[in-house]
């Protein structure tokens, strides 16, 4: 391990589960596509290792408040740590790679 570059440490895609949580608010088209851009992204990156629980807004309102849930659709990756959060309807797979911690930031963004 080399700790002399001052990279931030990224999580390991292949240790353990990844959980993550997707605020919705009923099923929009944006929500919608939220989930598939997800589940897409999961399938070809954490095959096997990921745990998506979806939920809407509409029927629990007040799970908003434990992750600060601002603007949805919201993701939150509460596993592995730290928590993390994508807004949007995860389209850009790229910025979305690198809100999760997936991938590394190019350089110049």
């Amino acid at each position: 391990m080399n700790t002399a570059d001052n990279t931030p440490a990224t999580p390991d895609p292949d240790a353990g589960t990844w959980e993550l949580r997707l605020y919705v608010a009923g099923k929009t088209p944006k929500s919608v596509t939220a989930f598939e851009n997800l589940k897409k992204m999961c399938e070809q990156h954490l095959p096997g290792r990921y745990r998506i629980e979806v939920v809407d807004l509409i029927e629990n309102p007040r799970l908003a408040k434990e992750d600060e849930i601002v603007a949805i659709p919201t993701l939150v990756r509460k596993l592995p740590d730290p928590i993390r959060r994508v807004i949007g309807d995860l389209s850009n797979v790229e910025k979305t790679l690198v809100g999760l911690q997936l991938r590394p930031a190019a350089q110049g963004w």
